[in-house]
């Protein structure tokens, strides 16, 4: 069974089919890309799979359980945390608020300091700056706190939007190289991602999304040889 299913789900803004029967699995452990052009549907499936954007039609299963209509505020109970695109961090809080905020339905589990110390570890710029305002800090360094922020939550699943955007280059590669870090310890992700190039590096299956479909999928290397791939997102 895997930890992640999307059946079919179609999604509507108003009489506009943003997504057309889109059908993905994630496997524990795995990183899956989603990768396409703007306006494929890439960030309109987590919406539905967070329930931000609810599907029309179709089914979300985590772990065997349908929650295609549970309420989004209710998501991360059943293991399912989003760093969002655009990273969404709060302005006017510390990143230290920014992160205790991501376990608050955790209060009462005494992992919540050790996992701390593991973002940490993980973002030791988030250390450096652990008392400075969110709103003060480089795009990069908001990334790793909607990251961080996320995972503070200890999900089953981490759903990534758009890591790389509005980033320097240099941070970029850092942020790529912890996403591989996360998931060496274990962490499945499902990963959507303008820049191809660093989404296949960095998983192990793809699907290419066109106007709210799925066209192609496979393992991250097949589809990194397929020619309308290296044509349509990698620049060959």
């Amino acid at each position: 069974m895997p930890l992640l299913e999307v059946k079919d789900i179609h999604v509507h803004y108003g009489a506009i089919e943003a997504l057309a029967g889109v059908s993905l699995t994630v496997e524990q452990g795995e990183v899956v890309t989603l990768i396409g052009s703007n306006g494929a549907g890439k960030s309109t499936t987590l919406r539905a799979i967070t329930g931000l954007t609810p599907a029309s039609s179709g089914t979300v299963m985590i772990d065997g359980e349908d929650i295609t209509r549970v309420p989004a505020h209710e998501i991360v109970d059943h293991g399912i945390a989003l760093s969002p695109e655009g990273r969404h961090c709060f302005p006017r809080m510390t990143v230290r608020e920014n992160l205790d905020l991501g376990a608050h339905r955790r209060r009462r589990d005494p992992e919540v300091t050790s996992d701390l110390e593991r973002v940490f570890e993980l973002f030791p710029r988030l250390k450096e700056r652990e008392k400075q305002k969110a709103g003060t800090m480089s795009g990069g360094e908001q990334q790793m706190l909607a990251m961080g922020r996320a995972l503070m939550a200890k999900p089953k699943i981490l759903l990534l939007d758009e890591p790389s955007m509005g980033i320097a280059p240099i941070l970029v590669q850092r942020i790529y190289e912890t996403i591989s870090e996360i998931n060496r310890a274990g962490m499945t992700i499902l990963l959507v991602e303008q820049n191809a190039n660093y989404a296949l590096d960095v998983s192990q299956r793809g699907y290419v999304l066109e106007t709210g479909r799925v066209v192609l999928q496979g393992e991250s290397e097949k589809l990194r040889i397929d020619p309308e791939v290296q044509r349509a997102y990698l620049g060959m």
